[in-house]
């Protein structure tokens, strides 16, 4: 996954950037709640109209909410309260987004496509959440899919950056295929979850014949 890639690779920067946080006396819940307000500066951005602005400012906020984690892991201080409110505000952190870009096209016209890709996009992206955190409640590892969080905020910077740019005259813009993608592909991952979790449980559905 671009999560696992994305952590590896940047390892040594995030430790070095965590130290810094830990010298000032910074909790990790401290950072994911930070993470959260970025967030929600990010989608007011978008909100007013300056779409390649807030995908700049979404990569650096991204970035930002992995800090939290290492914070966590390097002091020891990882509970599973803080994995808790960290995934519950990752979830309103693209909530936000999401809900900026929908304040952006409400207000454009001939625009009810895009409003209503990006409803279908927020369902999408909170049953991925929803099926991988009740099959774990199961003991049933839930990783599969080919869109998860990091994957959805990278089509978004995308998008947002690209949002002015139509690549063929006869198809919509960039960001409009990018919800698309979004409302399409979160929904996808959902329902590969829905399968590798019916999977792992064929011998449970087997007995109950």
């Amino acid at each position: 996954m671009l999560t696992a890639w994305a952590r590896s690779f940047f390892k040594g920067f995030l430790q070095s950037v965590a130290r810094f946080f830990q010298r000032l006396g910074i909790s990790p819940n401290q950072l994911t709640l930070t993470g959260l307000l970025l967030q929600a500066g990010v989608a007011m951005v978008i909100a007013l109209g300056y779409l390649p602005l807030g995908g700049v400012l979404l990569i650096f906020s991204a970035v930002f909410d992995a800090f939290d984690g290492t914070l966590a892991r390097m002091t020891g201080r990882s509970s599973r309260f803080g994995a808790f409110f960290d995934a519950t505000l990752d979830r309103y952190a693209e909530a936000l987004v999401l809900f900026g870009l929908l304040v952006y096209f409400s207000g454009q016209p001939d625009a009810r496509t895009e409003v209503l890709l990006i409803f279908v996009g927020v369902v999408g992206s909170l049953l991925v959440s929803y099926t991988r955190a009740k099959a774990e409640s199961l003991r049933i590892p839930c990783t599969e899919g080919i869109l998860t969080r990091a994957e959805r905020v990278a089509l978004l910077v995308i998008g947002l950056v690209l949002s002015g740019w139509r690549p063929i005259a006869a198809l919509p813009g960039v960001l409009t295929i990018v919800l698309w993608l979004l409302a399409i592909l979160s929904n996808v991952t959902a329902i590969q979850r829905i399968f590798a979790v019916r999977k792992a449980t064929q011998q449970d559905i087997e007995g109950s014949l």
